[in-house]
């Protein structure tokens, strides 16, 4: 009796914690709300699964305890009660799966005029990269990474010329427009989140990763790594803040190219 009355409440106590605790309810900031509702419902199909299975263990305990002269019936096979199970099973699995699969199609595909931005891992900071008035990103390589120029962006390569350099200020997105985050890293695996985006992709060194986003609210949000990169992980914090068109524009504009970023650089080796 105490252990059926312990898995009781170990159901009783998992569904009310599910319902009660508001931790995972981060204000959502981007078109993302897939992310939750793909979330939503694998709490709905797994937590009802998990209670039904406890209160099932529970009634067994209860219904089928020690009692004297009772024999237990031994069955080691019922093809017909495994049939079922093995059915049930499969249709929960890929109730699981279909909606995130479509949720995922969304998540890699990039609507047409979505803005670039690459966002610049390294321990244990966050740099940026825009494109200039051409609307291109000029190459890069971690080769070319030097302490006047930490994206590693090619100097032989004019079209990175004006591309918008942000090295210690925060990013900045525009309201309601679709923009795509390229994520590159300089030296270790690092991981680009911010909780109220709902999006987040790792950086994989040598390659080029991306996710996209829409930011539908205004304000100033922190960008977490959220992949262990060494022992300065936890103080590898930025913000993004999400701008109104005009104060988007403005900060836009104060934003030095590629090009002037590196020019006291070059002026001071040529002076030497």
């Amino acid at each position: 009796m105490a252990t059926a009355i312990v898995l009781v409440l170990v159901a009783l106590g998992s569904v009310l914690f599910h319902l009660l605790s508001p931790w995972w309810w981060t204000p959502i900031a981007s078109n993302w709300h897939y992310i939750d509702d793909t979330i939503n419902l694998t709490f709905l199909l797994t937590g009802t699964v998990f209670t039904v299975i406890i209160l099932f263990v529970a009634y067994c305990v209860f219904r089928f305890r020690h009692q004297e002269g009772r024999r237990a019936a031994y069955e080691p096979e019922n093809s017909k009660l495994e049939g079922w199970l093995t059915i049930v099973t499969a249709v929960g699995v890929a109730a699981l799966l279909i909606p995130g699969l479509f949720v995922w199609h969304d998540f890699v595909t990039v609507p047409a005029g979505a803005a670039q931005v690459e966002v610049v891992g390294l321990q244990w900071r966050w740099m940026y990269r825009l494109p200039g008035q051409d609307g291109k990103l000029g190459t890069a390589d971690s080769r070319h990474v030097t302490a006047d120029n930490p994206l590693g962006i090619n100097p032989a390569d004019p079209t990175g010329k004006d591309d918008l350099v942000i090295e210690t200020d925060d990013l900045h997105l525009q309201l309601g427009k679709p923009v795509k985050l390229l994520l590159r890293s300089i030296d270790v695996l690092h991981d680009f989140y911010v909780p109220e985006f709902r999006a987040k992709m790792d950086f994989v060194p040598g390659m080029v990763t991306y996710v996209w986003l829409t930011p539908i609210r205004t304000g100033t949000f922190d960008a977490l790594c959220a992949e262990l990169c060494g022992t300065g992980h936890s103080a590898m914090r930025g913000a993004v803040v999400v701008d109104t068109p005009a104060d988007y524009e403005k900060w836009l504009k104060a934003q030095k190219t590629f090009a002037q970023s590196s020019a006291p650089a070059r002026t001071l080796a040529q002076a030497q």
